[in-house]
C-alpha cells in the first residue's frame, strides 16, 4: 500500500484541528500554514472529510472547521477511506471481487491478509492517538523492530 499525499494531508489536518478543538474552529489557511499543506488542495481535502461526517465547516468571523464527532472515534482507516477509498484495492477492485485461476488463487488470500493487516493498524490508531502522540501499545510494539525501519 502507498500513503497518498492526499492521505498524509488529510491526517496533518486533522491533527491540528483537533489539537485546537477548545479554541474553536479552525481556519483552512491556518491549516494550511501551520502544516504547509497548499490551500486548494487542503480545501478539497476538507470537502472530502465532510461528506465523510468528520469535520464540519463554521461560517462567520470566527468561523473555521473543527471535528464532527470526538477525536477518539475518528481512526486513520476512516480518514484514509474519506480522501482515498478502499484501504488495499487490486486493479480498482476490492480483494474480495478479484478473481483468479489455477495456482494463482492464493493471490486473493494475500491481499485479504494485506488488507486485514492494514486494518489492524489503521483502526486502531484514532486522531486522539495522534494528538497525544501516543499510540495503541499493539501499534507501538510494530515499530520497535528495528527492522521495520529499514527499506527494503
Amino acid at each position: 500500500m502507498r500513503v497518498s499525499t492526499k492521505a498524509d494531508y488529510a491526517l496533518r489536518g486533522l491533527i491540528e484541528i483537533a489539537g485546537r478543538a477548545e479554541d474553536g474552529p479552525v481556519s483552512a489557511e491556518e491549516i494550511g500554514r501551520q502544516q504547509d499543506i497548499p490551500h486548494g488542495f487542503l480545501q478539497a481535502i476538507l470537502a472530502d472529510l465532510r461528506r465523510a461526517g468528520v469535520v464540519v465547516s463554521q461560517r462567520g468571523q470566527s468561523g473555521g472547521w473543527r471535528l464532527a464527532r470526538d477525536a477518539e472515534s475518528i481512526t486513520v482507516a476512516d480518514v484514509v477511506r474519506a480522501v482515498d477509498g478502499p484501504l488495499v484495492s487490486v486493479y480498482g477492485l476490492r480483494p474480495e471481487a478479484v478473481t483468479y485461476s489455477g495456482s494463482a488463487e492464493v493471490l486473493q488470500h494475500v491481499w485479504i491478509a494485506a488488507r486485514a493487516s492494514l486494518r489492524e493498524v489503521f483502526e486502531s490508531v484514532t486522531i486522539a492517538h495522534l494528538v497525544a502522540g501516543a499510540l495503541p501499545d499493539a501499534v507501538e510494539e510494530l515499530t520497535t523492530d528495528e527492522d521495520a525501519w529499514q527499506p527494503h
